[in-house]
């Protein structure tokens, strides 16, 4: 029987669906916010979050929230997703990170060692409407600025910045040869070289104008806290997480204890209840069923490695509660680690409000749609089902020459330079999976977009200020608990 030959459309036909879309809901569309008259409370919404969390941890997710309107942004994709479900949309369908603030891109090594930069958190990822990732991070970039104490026209200009390099990026994939898109990254020397340009054009204005000149000395800074930065990512592996996170007994490694912040599996077996035989089976059969979910050269790679020691480790700030371990591996000898980090993966927050995920396990959504919108994912990445069925997880490397931007350092002309980087690459990472034919068709060749977005974002930090508020509110009142410096 003759296979029957897959049609697909041509380009013309894309971009005349993107043009349907632009006269369905104009970029224009986008801007003029406002909070829904039924918005649900926000305290509420992340309390919801709170009933499968670890208890003792839930305060500390607070504390770390309560930090700055910035920090309580990066720990409230849930409240986000709820206001994002009635925005105008195009109706041009992608892989979303679906937490894409400017604090969940940075640095790690791909697996033939090269640093790259890209997305790095997908704990939310779904299939669905691209302007929720882009006003996502726009947003981010209007409150970090707001943060740092900018001024309102440099605050504009890092969220604009953010949207434009996404609009003009996507017009370059528009153009592209489809294979050439899927190996599209930004690595290392790319960076560094753009950064230069960047501080060497920022310099040669410098020698008029005084106002100049500080951008310029500024830029010469923040090239200087890049290179640092990068220095540091390399020497972030599993080798360096032992001097920090080991310590030697009776002449074997094991994990360091610090509750609340790491917790090793020794303290662990007694307060869960179960006999320390039980729990190393538990251990073991995990263990096996992440196995199955690797290609077979990198399980066979894992399988020369023996488990020394399991900890819970708290990690980041909307993820505090869930269940989160890290494990030291051994290979050759104390001196050849692996430090592999164990996940909790609860629904997306965005399944509230868009199709639920196909895939029924929620670590395989994450990893699947890490795959499909990274430009190289981590050799160990897999998921498992927990020994709680309802529970599920995914696995990757600890520490993987991952680095991030101190973004409360930074000045205007490099959070803007940021801005760029960060637009650029959700771009490709969208175009990777939706249709960048059709989404540049549909943002055009003005910055129409670039200013509806940026609208958005500034009423964004305003409701973003107030959902923080109330937040500090229900934290003094009792009605939550707290645990700061942690």
């Amino acid at each position: 029987m003759d296979a029957q030959p897959i049609t697909r459309p041509g380009i013309a036909e894309r971009k005349a669906k993107g043009k349907d879309a632009r006269g369905r809901t104009p970029p224009s569309s986008h801007s003029g916010w406002r909070p829904a008259a039924d918005r649900r409370d926000p305290v509420a919404l992340l309390d919801e979050q709170n009933i499968t969390r670890e208890p003792d941890l839930v305060p500390v997710r607070h504390g770390r929230m309560m930090i700055s309107p910035f920090t309580f942004y990066r720990g409230a994709a849930k409240i986000m997703a709820a206001d994002l479900e009635d925005t105008p949309t195009a109706g041009l369908v992608v892989q979303l990170c679906g937490d894409a603030h400017l604090s969940n891109f940075g640095a790690f090594a791909s697996p033939e060692r090269r640093l790259l930069f890209d997305l790095n958190d997908f704990d939310e990822t779904l299939p669905g409407p691209f302007e929720y990732d882009v006003k996502r991070m726009a947003a981010s970039f209007a409150i970090a600025a707001c943060n740092n104490g900018f001024s309102a026209a440099d605050r504009r200009a890092s969220t604009r910045a953010s949207v434009s390099a996404y609009r003009e990026a996507m017009a370059e994939f528009a153009e592209m040869r489809t294979l050439d898109i899927w190996y599209a990254h930004l690595a290392e020397d790319e960076l560094m070289n753009a950064i230069r340009s960047k501080v060497a054009a920022t310099t040669k204005a410098g020698r008029k104008k005084k106002k100049a000149k500080q951008a310029a000395k500024a830029a010469k800074k923040a090239q200087k806290r890049a290179k640092k930065s990068r220095e540091k990512a390399h020497t972030r592996d599993s080798l360096q997480a032992l001097s920090k996170l080991g310590e030697v007994v009776d002449g074997r490694y094991r994990i360091v204890s610090r509750p609340p912040i790491v917790v090793p599996f020794r303290e662990l077996k007694a307060a869960s209840g179960m006999p320390p035989e039980d729990l190393s089976h538990a251990l073991h059969e995990q263990l096996v069923a992440y196995q199955t979910t690797l290609q077979d050269d990198r399980r066979h790679l894992l399988e020369r490695f023996e488990v020394v020691d399991v900890a819970r480790k708290v990690v980041g700030v909307g993820s505090v509660g869930t269940r989160a371990l890290i494990v030291l591996l051994q290979g050759r000898d104390s001196q050849d680690p692996l430090f592999l980090q164990v996940k909790e993966a609860t629904r997306s927050v965005l399944e509230d409000h868009l199709p639920k995920s196909r895939y029924e396990q929620s670590g395989e959504r994450v990893v699947q749609g890490q795959r499909m919108m990274q430009a190289a994912s981590d050799i160990f990445l897999g998921w498992t089902r927990g020994v709680d069925v309802k529970r599920h997880f995914y696995w990757r490397q600890l520490r993987d020459m991952k680095g991030s931007a101190l973004v409360e350092a930074m000045t205007p002309i490099a959070l803007t330079f940021y801005a760029r980087i960060c637009g650029w690459t959700l771009a490709r990472a969208h175009a990777r999976s939706g249709d960048p034919v059709a989404i540049s068709e549909y943002l055009g060749g003005d910055d129409e977009f670039d200013q509806s977005i940026t609208d958005f974002s500034e009423r964004y930090v305003d409701q973003n200020e107030q959902d923080f508020q109330d937040f500090v509110k229900a934290v003094r009142s009792g009605r939550l608990e707290v645990l700061e410096g942690m």
